[in-house]
């Protein structure tokens, strides 16, 4: 696996790119608006409350993706570059058979079908260039947006698996068939 060069993917709408240091205020947003974060615990360490956070943030991104560790992508409309949201894969398995899906975007562009797009793009990617066999989503029980965006997209509820680090979320997983 290797991120090198950066795999910017595009949709009908939607470039989702690198992410850069002037995207610090952006990610900031994403990473410390109440509503977007309602369902997810980060503990005190990985918390973003200023730029000088939110520009570690990028940087231990951008470290992880040039190790191919996990790659996030910003996701921007295409006449905009604004960052209005994130998606990544990460956790990858040992065998690297797995990935997980995380992702987040701003209040005002939820419920326009941008999530939805962005998902597409990367789980192809996944499944298409990486040859990950199963992408996995874990979601709050009570995130009514994320769930319905999951199954939209084919995700199945893995009813026996459970998440260990949070008894609140439910795991989702897309097969590549």
């Amino acid at each position: 696996m290797n991120f090198s060069p950066f795999p910017t993917l595009q949709s009908k709408r939607l470039l989702l790119r690198e992410l850069k240091i002037s995207d610090c205020k952006e990610i900031l947003y994403l990473r410390s608006d109440k509503s977007i974060n309602e369902f997810i615990y980060r503990p005190i360490e990985r918390q973003t409350k200023n730029l000088s956070d939110a520009k570690k943030h990028i940087e231990n991104l951008a470290q992880l993706t040039k190790k191919n560790k996990s790659i996030i992508w910003g996701i921007a409309l295409q006449n905009n570059d604004k960052v209005i949201g994130t998606i990544c894969l990460w956790n990858f398995s040992t065998d690297l058979k797995t990935a997980e899906v995380g992702y987040d975007l701003s209040s005002e562009h939820q419920n326009k079908g941008y999530m939805s797009e962005s998902l597409e793009a990367v789980t192809s990617y996944g499944f298409n260039k990486l040859n990950f066999q199963n992408i996995d989503a874990y979601t709050h029980k009570a995130n009514q947006n994320s769930i319905s965006l999951l199954l939209k997209n084919n995700f199945v509820l893995l009813k026996d698996k459970i998440d260990l680090n949070n008894k609140h979320n439910s795991i989702y997983r897309l097969e590549n068939n």
